[in-house]
């Protein structure tokens, strides 16, 4: 799931991003977006060019949702209605943003449908999101680390400290330090504006280097 050195390195000035999907510029300065051939492809109708781009994007898709519900089971419901709007879409998709960042809307207001209802639910059903079933569980954590111990205590320490934030922190942190999005493009997948990306980034860097921080001496000790 979430990249746990990427979580980490928030204690760090700068948190590194993630480089897959980044637009590039051609020779002549201009954005190019590096989906757009296999998305033109896919509007005309080739189903090998969608299912490139569900593979290109499924496991950001899948944990960027994960982050913000806290529940693996439902995020993997949420990529999978992200994915179908996605589909029923594209033929809309205009290319006036990054497919990227459209994408990422869609997935974002996907996400915040799901926390309605799972509010709803809870409302009636008298459960707390804070419930322990809500957080993602040590089957989402990879096989093979070299101290299975630490990772687990990684992993719910990361889930927690996420916990601690407002989803729209956790949304504008997570799409910024983990999946490279730029401020203007998280302000077009959240609609809001950029000053306000801007302070719930830092707002979030800020909680989470806070909670992080005693992580980064045992992540490094395990190296």
């Amino acid at each position: 799931m979430l990249n746990a050195d990427r979580l980490i390195a928030i204690s760090a000035p700068r948190l590194r991003a993630v480089q897959t999907g980044r637009a590039v510029s051609d020779t002549s300065g201009r954005c190019v977006d590096p989906d757009l051939k296999l998305v033109n492809e896919a509007i005309a109708g080739s189903l090998e060019a969608f299912e490139a781009l569900v593979r290109r994007y499924q496991t950001r898709v899948v944990n960027y949702a994960a982050s913000i519900l806290r529940d693996a089971g439902e995020a993997e419901d949420v990529a999978q209605e992200t994915f179908i709007r996605m589909y029923r879409s594209l033929k809309r998709f205009r290319g006036e943003s990054l497919f990227k960042t459209w994408l990422y809307t869609i997935a974002t207001n996907t996400a915040r449908t799901a926390l309605d209802r799972r509010g709803r639910r809870e409302r009636f059903g008298g459960q707390s999101l804070d419930d322990e079933a809500q957080s993602l569980g040590a089957d989402s954590i990879p096989s093979g680390g070299p101290d299975v111990e630490t990772t687990l205590m990684t992993r719910d320490a990361i889930d927690r400290a996420l916990a601690t934030l407002s989803c729209d922190l956790r949304a504008a942190v997570i799409l910024r330090d983990v999946e490279g999005l730029d401020y203007k493009e998280i302000a077009k997948v959240t609609g809001a504006p950029i000053g306000t990306v801007e302070s719930r980034i830092f707002r979030a860097r800020q909680l989470l280097r806070k909670v992080l921080q005693p992580l980064r001496g045992v992540h490094e000790g395990t190296r």
